[in-house]
Parts: C-alpha cells; sequence; structure tokens
C-alpha cells in the first residue's frame, strides 16, 4: 500500500499566487515526512485546463485553448515547483491521453450502471467558479456587479443557462454520504469544515448535471460526443486517472484509495460531497481524508486577484528564499483555519527564528568545534543531568511532532521541533563552553588533571550540541531541505550515516550516531540576514 497525498488540480487561467503554494507545500511537508518514516509515497498535483474559462479566456488571446493551456503550463505552473522545492512525484493535466481515457472509462461504466440519465437544465451558472448554482444561493450584485446575480457561495458573477444535459442522480446518495460522515468522523477535516458540509447535505442534494453542449473545450462523453464532460465531474477524476484508471489496473490497486485530499475549505463541497458519491456510484472506495484547509488573509481579506493581493510565490522566495517561505507557512498559520500573513511577520520571524535561532546555532556548534577539536568532532564522555534532560526532550519532541504530522498539524509539528531548537540554544548558554575551554587551557589552577577534566567536558557539550543538530537537521528536512541539506555537510555525516532524505524518523532520537572523527565544517550562514530595503 502506498501512501497517497494530492493537491487539488489548479486553474490554469491565471499565474499561481501564494494560496496555490501554500496548498502545494503543505502537501510537499507531509509527503517528505511520510518519507522519512521509510514508506511508499506518491504525491500528485497538476492542473485543470477544460471548460468555459479557458475556453473564453484563449479566445480573447486570440489562441487555441490548448496552445493557452500549454503556455501557462510551461511558463507558470510547472516552474513554480522549482521555486517551491516541490518533491512531486507526478503532475497530471486534464488534457492528457491518459486522463481523457480514465475519465470516460470511469463515466462509461456509471452509465452502463443506470447512474447517468438524459434531462433538461436551465438554472444560474458560474463561470468564473464553473459551477450550477441553486437558487438559494443566487443574490443581486452590488457596485461591479450590480444588475447581475452573482453566487452567495463564492461572489462570482452568474449567467442563466437553458440545456439539454446528462445528470447524475446525487441526490438518492445523500443518505449514504450522511452514514458516512457518521461512520468515519475524520473523512472531513477540521471540524469546521466537516459540519458545513453536513448542514449542506441534510439541506437536501439536487441531481447533478455532468454535461455540457454549448462548447467543446472538454472531454468528450464516450457515449455521446456531442456533449463534454462538465469540468468538475471530469476535474474529479485526476485523483484516480492518474492513480491508472481503465488503463493501468495494478498501478490503480497500488495507489488507490488515496489517503489525503488537501484541498482549500471553498471546494471542499466538491471533494467530500460529489467526489464521494461518484465513487460510491462506481463501487469504488472513498479517499480516507479530505483536508480542507483556510484561506490566506492579505490585510485581513481573502486573497484573490480582483483584489490586487494575489501575491506571487517567486516574490516572497525572491526575498527570503524557499526554505523560509515553506517554514513561515507551516509554522506561523494553523493548517485548516483562516491565517494572516503580512511582509513584517515573515521579516520577524525569519530573523527571530531562522537566522538568529536556528541558523545561528548551527554557525556557533561548528565554529567551537573548529576552534577547540580542529574541526572534528570529539567523543563524549559520560553524561551529566543537563544531556541526560536534552536527550529526553528530543526524544519526546520527536514524537510529539511525528504524531502532529499524521493528524496533519504542521504548526505543531514545528513547535515541537523548536522546543530542540530552543532547548539546544538554553544548553549552550548554560554550560558555556567557551568557558570551559578556558579550564583546558589553564587547568583551573588546579594542574593537568583538572585540565583533562575539562577538556571532557568540553568535548560533552560540543558532541552533544552536534547530536542535537543532526536531529534537527532529519526532523526539519521535510520543511527545509536546502538548509538541512547543507547541515548534514557541516555535520560530516553522510560517509558514515549515508544521505539525509534515508534517515528515519523513528530512529532519529537514538543518540550517538554521528562518528567521533568527523569532518565538521562551518558552511555560510543558512539563514543570512536581510537589510531592511530588500525586505
Amino acid at each position: 500500500m502506498s501512501y497517497y497525498v494530492t493537491t487539488p488540480i489548479f486553474y490554469v487561467n491565471d499565474a499561481p499566487h501564494i494560496g496555490h503554494g501554500y496548498t502545494t507545500v503543505m502537501g510537499d511537508v507531509l509527503t517528505r515526512w511520510h518519507r522519512q518514516r521509510g514508506e511508499d509515497v506518491w504525491y500528485l498535483t497538476g492542473t485543470d485546463e477544460h471548460g468555459q474559462k479557458v475556453l473564453r479566456r484563449a479566445e480573447q488571446n486570440g489562441v487555441s485553448p490548448k496552445e493557452w493551456t500549454d503556455r501557462l503550463v510551461e511558463s507558470e505552473w510547472l516552474p513554480v515547483l522549482d521555486t517551491l522545492d516541490i518533491a512531486n512525484d507526478d503532475f497530471i493535466r486534464t488534457t492528457e491521453e491518459r486522463h481523457t481515457l480514465g475519465s470516460q472509462a470511469f463515466w462509461r461504466d456509471l452509465y452502463e450502471r443506470g447512474e447517468v440519465y438524459k434531462g433538461s437544465f436551465s438554472g444560474w451558472y458560474s463561470v468564473g467558479s464553473e459551477e450550477f448554482v441553486g437558487d438559494d444561493d443566487v443574490a443581486d450584485g452590488e457596485d461591479d456587479d450590480e444588475g447581475h446575480k452573482v453566487s452567495a457561495l463564492d461572489g462570482s458573477r452568474l449567467e442563466w443557462v437553458t440545456e439539454e444535459n446528462y445528470f447524475f442522480p446525487l441526490s438518492k446518495y445523500a443518505d449514504q454520504l450522511l452514514q458516512l460522515y457518521r461512520e468515519n468522523p475524520d473523512f472531513i477535516q477540521p471540524a469546521s469544515a466537516r459540519n458545513e458540509i453536513i448542514s449542506f447535505v441534510e439541506r437536501g442534494l439536487k441531481d447533478l448535471s455532468i454535461s455540457r453542449s454549448t462548447f467543446d473545450w472538454g472531454v468528450p462523453v464516450p457515449w455521446d460526443t456531442s456533449h463534454v464532460m462538465y469540468v468538475w465531474i471530469e476535474a474529479l477524476l485526476n485523483y484516480v486517472t492518474a492513480a491508472g484508471y481503465g488503463v493501468d489496473d495494478e498501478r490503480f490497486d497500488r495507489l488507490w484509495p488515496a489517503d489525503v485530499h488537501i484541498v482549500g475549505k471553498d471546494i471542499a463541497r466538491f471533494h467530500a460531497v460529489i467526489w464521494p458519491a461518484m465513487l460510491m456510484a462506481a463501487g469504488r472506495p472513498v479517499p480516507h481524508r479530505v483536508f480542507a484547509h483556510g484561506w490566506l488573509l492579505v490585510g485581513g481579506q481573502k486573497m484573490s486577484k480582483s483584489k490586487a493581493n494575489g501575491i506571487r510565490p517567486d516574490e516572497l522566495v525572491d526575498v527570503f528564499g524557499s526554505d523560509a517561505y515553506r517554514y513561515y507557512f507551516s509554522r506561523a498559520l494553523t493548517f485548516g483555519a483562516d491565517g494572516s500573513i503580512s511582509w513584517e511577520d515573515i521579516r520577524a520571524r525569519y530573523h527571530a527564528e531562522l537566522a538568529n535561532g536556528f541558523g545561528n546555532l548551527a554557525s556557533r556548534v561548528a565554529g567551537m568545534i573548529g576552534k577547540y577539536f580542529g574541526g572534528e568532532l570529539p567523543a563524549a564522555g559520560a553524561p551529566s543531568a543537563a544531556e541526560t534532560e536534552l536527550q529526553a526532550t528530543v526524544a519526546e519532541a520527536s514524537r510529539a511532532a511525528d504524531e502532529a504530522i499524521e493528524r496533519i498539524a504542521p504548526q505543531d509539528a514545528l513547535t515541537q521541533v523548536w522546543r530542540i531548537v530552543d532547548d539546544l540554544n538554553g544548553y549552550l548558554t548554560d554550560q558555556a563552553p567557551w568557558l570551559v575551554a578556558k579550564e583546558v587551557n589553564t587547568g583551573g589552577g588546579a594542574g593537568p588533571q583538572a585540565a583533562d577534566s575539562a577538556s571532557e567536558r568540553l568535548a560533552t557539550i560540543l558532541n552533544t550540541a552536534a547530536e542535537g543538530l543532526r536531529v534537527l537537521a532529519v526532523l526539519l528536512n521535510p520543511v527545509m531541505p536546502k538548509a538541512c541539506a547543507s547541515l548534514w555537510d557541516s555535520l560530516g555525516a553522510e560517509p558514515t550515516l549515508g544521505p539525509l532524505a534515508d534517515q528515519r524518523i523513528d530512529d532519529v532520537a537514538t543518540w550517538g550516531q554521528l562518528a567521533p572523527g568527523s569532518t565538521i565544517t562551518k558552511v555560510p550562514s543558512l539563514f543570512p540576514r536581510i537589510e531592511d530595503e530588500d525586505a
């Protein structure tokens, strides 16, 4: 069995902003951590390229929809994965043949099972969010939208459409969905999203139009090619088509069901209502969890292009670096709740927690080993109560961080890991190795025996500090892979312990893994200070 995690496939119509980056980085942190557990991990992301909105934008730019989506994927969506150091295993585009074949196989199966019928539809449709909107969620527009109807769900402008379409009997799955939510309370997380979904389903579900016949930019319905699939019911299928549905049964059986679908809370209904109902109708298992994270708020407002507050990931990475970007969104926000961000907060955390806290710690330890032991890791002597207490903190914090990742709470995991950073800094302050080094040189006025004792004590302190840094390199590697790779090199760990990516979370707190005599080098600052004008 695999640990299979997905992001939504992102709509290609605009360039990615940090909201997309937030989702993708959180999935990456989660899957990197599970890889370091030694699990068989598969991480999927990709792009949603069909639908009326894409078609209209391509026409406005005087190119075909495929040319338009190819351009956006190559120039915007693939590069952002490199910008953010995303280690995804797969990237699916809904214009790929494997997705077309898999989607058609899925709906052909439902059609043959009697789960599709033909009917007519008249109602409100949001091109902006590519969804049909019920009468209860239609409102009168204001300001720029005055004179138009808008969706009360997301504020997008609505159009009245009348079409002959194919329908999926979503309404008949309401009771099965409610039973799923009752029997599997962790299926939708966090609790706030779960409560909203349950309330939505209890209001009653309407059958869902699964096709459009007024344009042709989409996957053709296999039994009637005059229709294309409604973009959402086609897009949701990416999770199974990427896993091999309809084209590679062995791969599909290995990967499905998915362990976690990470989504924004505004699309939780599609993933926690329509998607499991489709799978139930097909006789397929539903995913284990749908985790809906909150919105990023800039100046107290939800980030969006229309409000001109859609910050691009590279705007932050160019100033702070990808590790700091990944750290900030993992640590500063509660995953699952709305979170306010600001440049001032990012900068403050960068200097206080990364530059002064973690980076300075690594620099100090390497510098002292270089100064007092010629750059060779000394062997530790008998531990004192201070070392025993630190080792206990490391063991407890490592265990608690692993538990936090299991419940998809990266902010809590980093809070635990930072206990180690803070305790290591406090340990060095309390043990004052620079003062012990003076005793080595002078004997404290008590002769050679005292000097030898001080030398052993100095070796124990610095060996302990280096071991603590080894632990931090492993635990922080899923969050800050570049800085941790530099730290791993600084500790001279690879010749005896192997690559950083091969270190296991469940073994990280085992003490004494660094080999005495290993070469310790002082690398350039992991997090150099940023001048005010740069940030």
